[in-house]
């Protein structure tokens, strides 16, 4: 249950973290040595749950586009 004081933006942006947190697992398929795989998984799990807490709406929304931008440069083939 979501707390008093969040509001639908901040729903909407669980839902679009949530889904981030997905595609940026998916794409950690893509790399092919399994230790450094399973490194960058906990590396991502760490960044994720370290600001979990955020409530920030423009905090949030600026997390997710530097975690796009992160993506695209250590994972460039996706």
């Amino acid at each position: 249950m979501l707390a008093p004081d969040l509001t639908l933006k901040h729903f909407i942006l669980k839902q679009r973290v949530l889904n981030l947190y997905r595609y940026v697992l998916r794409a950690s398929r893509a790399i092919p040595d399994p230790v450094t795989r399973r490194e960058t998984v906990a590396w991502i799990r760490g960044e994720f749950e370290r600001d979990r807490h955020l409530s920030d709406v423009a905090l949030i929304e600026e997390k997710i586009k530097m975690t796009r931008r992160e993506v695209k440069q250590i994972l460039p083939t996706l």
